[in-house]
C-alpha cells in the first residue's frame, strides 16, 4: 500500500515581546474552536514563504516578513494527513485584524499549553512555551 501524500501547510509564529499570536478555528470548521498558529495550505507553484505571506494577509490583514523555518512535522488526523512547516515571522506591518477566526489572542509563551491546540501543534506549543524555539 502506498503512503498517501500529505497536504502541505505553512504556519507563522508571530511574536510581540514574550507573547505569541494564536488563532481559534471557527466553530463550523473541521476541528472547530481548537487553537492554531495562523497559516494555511500551499497552492500549486507557490513557495512556502509566499504561501505564508498570502495566508497572513488573507486571515489577519498583515504584511509579514517571513523568516527561517523553525519546525516541521507530519501528522495523521482521522480525515487528513498534513505536513506543516512553521516559520518565524521577523516583521509585520499593518494591524492584526481577525478576518476568519472565532478568536485571535496574544498569549504569553508560558501560557500556551493552557489552550486547546490542534493535536499536530502540541509538541511545538510545549517547546515554544519553554523558550526552546522562536
Amino acid at each position: 500500500m502506498t503512503e498517501q501524500k500529505p497536504i502541505l501547510v505553512v504556519a507563522g509564529i508571530i511574536r510581540q515581546g514574550d507573547s505569541i499570536l494564536i488563532c481559534q478555528r471557527p466553530r463550523t470548521d473541521a476541528y472547530g474552536l481548537q487553537w492554531e498558529f495562523p497559516g494555511g495550505k500551499v497552492e500549486d507553484g507557490e513557495s512556502l514563504p509566499t504561501a505564508l505571506g498570502r495566508e497572513l494577509e488573507e486571515e489577519l490583514g498583515i504584511q509579514a516578513g517571513v523568516g527561517a523555518e523553525v519546525f516541521r512535522l507530519r501528522h495523521h488526523y482521522a480525515d487528513r494527513y498534513v505536513e506543516v512547516a512553521f516559520f518565524a515571522i521577523t516583521k509585520m506591518s499593518g494591524e492584526v485584524r481577525n478576518r476568519v477566526f472565532a478568536s485571535v489572542e496574544w498569549v504569553p509563551r508560558a501560557r500556551l499549553p493552557e489552550y486547546n491546540f490542534l493535536e499536530a501543534d502540541r509538541e511545538l506549543v510545549v517547546r515554544i512555551s519553554k523558550g526552546e524555539l522562536v
